[in-house]
């Protein structure tokens, strides 16, 4: 070799190979293919049989969609029974359960007044007709034993509100909005009356349902049977 071919292949660039370089045969080629889908496709099945106990988990179960019925003591009951022009903050404990915690005791408290049915009836349409001749607005009897339960929750945005001997009114101290003694809605920005909650008597002992109902609406829409 001349010295001249002999520089000339001293500056070339040399090159250096891997396995990686060699792309293989046909056949390693199509089963590097096959196996690379098969990883995609059992990575998907996997992720299908994590992602279905999950979203089962989130469902809410249709047996709670009926809500509990919680007993008022006897005190209070025997105080619903004196009522006469004035409204009765009745007390009682609510055994709330969610779905990721165990079942817990709150206390809580509701509004009864005891009614004359064919008033209530008169100043309620709201609760009775969603339109001059539409379906109960309510799934359930409002007026039982001669009293009705109100939500102690505002319909405007869920704030307490309470009851005023001065200006004969319930009234709610966040936005303003007023009530009759019937729970009629008369001024502020609430979008519907008081809403009533189910009362019934069993074996002697007064219950009712605890119902949260969607706020800022016209329409009542449960959102829970929870606190």
């Amino acid at each position: 070799m001349s010295k001249h071919d002999a520089d000339a292949l001293a500056g070339a660039p040399h090159s250096v190979h891997s396995a990686y370089d060699d792309p293989g045969t046909p056949e390693e080629i199509t089963r590097r293919t096959f196996m690379a889908r098969a990883v995609v496709v059992m990575s998907g099945f996997i992720g299908l049989g994590l992602a279905i106990p999950i979203v089962g988990s989130l469902i809410p179960n249709s047996s709670e969609g009926s809500g509990s019925w919680e007993p008022l003591s006897a005190q209070e009951f025997a105080a619903l029974q004196k009522a006469a022009s004035t409204p009765v903050k009745l007390n009682f404990t609510l055994r709330s359960k969610d779905g990721y915690l165990p079942e817990q005791d709150i206390d809580e408290y509701v509004w009864g007044i005891k009614v004359d049915p064919e008033r209530f009836r008169k100043d309620r349409p709201d609760i009775y007709t969603k339109g001059p001749n539409g379906p109960p607005d309510v799934p359930y009897q409002v007026i039982n034993m001669g009293f009705v339960i109100f939500s102690p929750l505002c319909p405007h945005l869920g704030c307490r509100y309470d009851w005023s001997p001065q200006a004969n009114r319930f009234v709610c101290p966040c936005h303003g909005s007023q009530y009759t003694f019937y729970g009629e809605h008369v001024t502020g920005p609430a979008p519907r009356g008081l809403d009533p909650l189910p009362l019934r008597e069993q074996d002697g002992v007064a219950q009712i349902t605890w119902i949260r109902y969607k706020s800022t609406v016209p329409d009542r829409i449960v959102i829970s049977y929870q606190a």
